[in-house]
């Protein structure tokens, strides 16, 4: 089964299993898999599941969706490639069993039950991989792979906008009544 690992710090190892063939990520927890986070949109990107293959596809997300740090708006993810929701990065990994075609080929019983541990050292590896090495920590951490100075934006408001407009042209609008009123009592005053 196909399945999402966080590996940004603070939810590193968080993992969620691909079963529906649509899963929804976002902060809110009407999604089906919920990164409170605040640089993920409230519905950030949706999992597609078709055949074999895992596509991802943006929501119109406030900073994007991002494969392999190339930004999309729909593409197929593939196990091992990165996925970016804002600040957070996750990892497709494939946890489907090995074919058991290999085993067969072999003779004997005990060479069917030979595959079973090699499978452990996998998951081991997989786990060494997201902790940090002594020098990483004395280096003050892992690089983020993305670039950090780039601001990340809000999107804009125009309704507060035109509001602001609207009531902009309405103070001219009583201002030039005003003057005129004042000048008509003047000039029935003379």
């Amino acid at each position: 089964m196909a399945k999402l690992v966080i590996l940004s710090q603070g939810m590193n190892g968080r993992v969620h299993e691909l079963k529906a063939d649509k899963t929804t990520i976002g902060r809110v927890e009407d999604n089906t898999f919920q990164i409170a986070e605040p640089s993920v949109s409230s519905h950030h990107c949706e999992v597609l599941l078709r055949g074999n293959e895992v596509v991802i596809k943006d929501l119109n997300s406030t900073n994007g969706t991002f494969i392999n740090e190339e930004k999309i708006t729909e593409s197929v993810l593939k196990p091992g490639q990165t996925l970016r929701l804002g600040q957070i990065e996750l990892r497709l990994e494939n946890g489907a069993p090995v074919p058991p075609a290999a085993p067969p080929a072999a003779s004997g019983s005990a060479a069917s039950a030979a595959p079973a541990p090699a499978k452990k050292p996998e998951s081991v590896t997989r786990t060494a991989t997201r902790g940090v090495s002594l020098s990483e920590l004395e280096s003050g951490g892992r690089p983020l792979g993305f670039d950090t100075t780039a601001a990340f934006t809000k999107k804009r408001n125009k309704v507060g906008t035109y509001f602001w407009i609207g009531a902009v042209v309405v103070a001219l609008i009583i201002i030039v009544l005003l003057i005129y009123a004042l000048s008509l009592a003047n000039s029935h005053n003379h």
